[in-house]
């Protein structure tokens, strides 16, 4: 009987250091985030704009247009200022972690994905597709088209279709993975899906 009870409170004060442990992580993780949003902030107002966002994504050489920047920032702007807090930092940062992570567990050190590992790499990022609207979006986001996506492109993918995902989802109400859209509705989406 004393083992049992010695087994289950060492347990229970491993299980309690491990949790202490990865909250630590996870707040020393958040204070990295914070100083990095915070040198990003030129203008010290306490939110990221655009013009910040995109130079300090190319500072990490991720090179995108105006255009896919200002989407980052609408896809996690849950205020509608049109600027980040970094509250709202934290998601897109999350976001684009996940990403990052589909990207590299398929690119095997080349610095970019063949079409067929930009479909499973989509799928480890949570996004299913059939074919056509596969292949339709890829084309959209293949610029050279060489059938080849590096990091940038594959992110600026995964933007339009998270972008998609959020607006699909506010129209399916019911949560039935159909909606019906009249044409006003239509345009509606396909002006906020614009990049």
């Amino acid at each position: 009987l004393s083992l049992s009870v010695c087994v289950c409170v060492c347990g229970s004060v491993k299980k309690q250091r491990a949790s202490t442990a990865m909250a630590a992580s996870a707040t020393a993780a958040q204070g990295h985030l914070r100083m990095w949003f915070q040198s990003v902030d030129v203008d010290n107002s306490g939110n990221i704009n655009v013009s910040e966002l995109q130079q300090a994504l190319a500072a990490g050489n991720l090179r995108f247009p105006h255009s896919i920047v200002a989407q980052m920032i609408r896809l996690y702007d849950r205020d509608q200022s049109g600027t980040m807090g970094f509250d709202e930092f934290v998601s897109l940062h999350k976001f684009l972690t996940t990403v990052q992570n589909s990207f590299t567990t398929f690119e095997r050190n080349r610095g970019y994905l063949e079409l067929n590992e930009v479909y499973r790499a989509l799928q480890q990022a949570g996004y299913s597709l059939d074919q056509p609207s596969f292949y339709t979006a890829c084309q959209s986001f293949d610029h050279n088209r060489s059938g080849k996506f590096r990091l940038d492109d594959f992110i600026s993918l995964c933007i339009f279709l998270q972008s998609a995902r959020n607006l699909f989802g506010a129209f399916d109400t019911t949560r039935q993975g159909h909606v019906t859209l009249d044409f006003n509705q239509f345009v509606y989406c396909a002006a906020n899906l614009r990049i």
